[in-house]
């Protein structure tokens, strides 16, 4: 009997080790990987210049405290600041703290302008965490069962639908920002299109308010670009990470420029772990390599052949609803539920997700290559069809 507290419905599958977009299990059987843990595994398994990185800074020092420098992290700061437009970045350990500190940042600058109740805008079906703030910005009743009451100062709207804002912002005078997910991860990989992204950038300019991008699951260059929003030319007031950014070693950060830079001030915020030397030395390595190595350019590459190649073998295909995705961040969408195609793809030797009941995910690592891109669809492909076919 495992002593773990039972908050996962886990596939009966451990892994032992891993290399490139390939992972063993604990009885020697091998896997490709096409969710790279959920967006984290951005370079893959053992990659050598990480695992370098590593255990050098291991040996060096891990951890100190936010109550003194930590060069690392000034260094991470500048290249985060410089290939996101943005001014200043806050590190913390995980999504939903990135999450969490943006939230409070736009509540911070709603008290500062004199609202006593600030209230951000939220999407119908985002996911912004599980802490009890950003379970409630999240738009997912199932994840919000059994939790209330939640956390107040929050309205839904539908995405991607500019209008619905509007009609906000033509009654509630409390809003202090729009907090959006450029692509929907667990919402079923959903994008919002161009002219959304702009208009809610106007939007915000035309009221005061603050542009929050989550870009935990879709930043660090999985769609193509360092991060989502860049694919639209827009500028957000603050974009969180987490996820990708140190390639499986936690991290998180929340990026603030614009309006929100220059808010907080000692004793605002804070993390014990935050931006620790191990976690930092993690992420300026992924940084580095995924320039060093073209994985931005790659990943737009390999991800437009997966769709394609989707798209021709399942072309026709009754139940296949939409294939859609941006660089690696791809999803198949049928026209019912098909989790039991999780346990089906583990048995041929695959890694896959599905998310939002009826959304084949599809998160692989940013090394993944063509021939990897081919041997993922002939080997998933069967098993779609047989399920549509049953």
């Amino acid at each position: 009997m495992s002593h773990v507290m039972n908050t996962y419905a886990r596939l009966p599958v451990a892994f032992s080790h891993g290399q490139g977009s390939r992972i063993t299990d604990t009885e020697g059987r091998e896997y490709l990987d096409a969710l790279s843990g959920i967006a984290v595994s951005t370079l893959g398994h053992a990659h050598p210049k990480l695992v370098a990185a590593i255990a050098a800074q291991a040996g060096r020092v891990l951890h100190t405290s936010n109550l003194y420098g930590i060069p690392t992290q000034d260094l991470l700061a500048d290249k985060l600041v410089e290939r996101s437009g943005m001014r200043e970045v806050f590190f913390c350990n995980s999504g939903c703290e990135a999450n969490e500190a943006a939230i409070k940042l736009a509540r911070f600058y709603g008290h500062k302008r004199g609202i006593e109740t600030p209230t951000i805008i939220v999407m119908e079906k985002a996911f912004h965490g599980r802490t009890m703030a950003t379970l409630s910005a999240t738009g997912n009743r199932k994840a919000q069962a059994g939790f209330e009451p939640l956390v107040s100062g929050f309205v839904r709207v539908p995405y991607d639908d500019l209008d619905a804002i509007k009609a906000v912002a033509e009654h509630n005078q409390n809003i202090v920002a729009v907090m959006v997910e450029i692509i929907q991860g667990e919402g079923g990989i959903h994008l919002a299109s161009s002219g959304f992204q702009k208009g809610v950038r106007q939007l915000c300019d035309d009221n005061g308010w603050l542009l929050i991008c989550d870009e935990v699951q879709c930043g660090m260059a999985r769609t193509g670009k360092w991060f989502g929003y860049q694919h639209a030319g827009i500028q957000p007031d603050i974009a969180t990470l987490a996820k990708g950014l140190g390639s499986g070693v936690p991290i998180g950060a929340c990026m603030a420029g614009g309006k929100a830079a220059g808010l907080f001030g000692p004793g605002n915020h804070g993390s014990t772990f935050g931006g620790n030397p191990l976690a930092c030395s993690a992420a300026l390595t992924t940084i580095d390599t995924i320039e060093q190595d073209g994985l931005m350019a790659n990943a737009e590459k390999v991800g437009a052949l997966i769709r394609q190649l989707y798209a021709e073998a399942l072309a026709g295909v009754a139940g296949v609803v939409e294939i859609r995705g941006h660089g690696l961040m791809i999803g198949i969408e049928l026209d019912r539920p098909c989790g039991e195609l999780v346990g089906q793809a583990l048995a041929a030797g695959l890694l896959i997700n599905v998310t939002a009941e009826k959304v084949i995910r599809l998160l692989p690592p940013l090394i993944f290559s063509e021939n990897e891109a081919k041997e993922l669809v002939d080997r998933s492909v069967p098993l779609i069809k047989a399920f549509l076919a049953a």
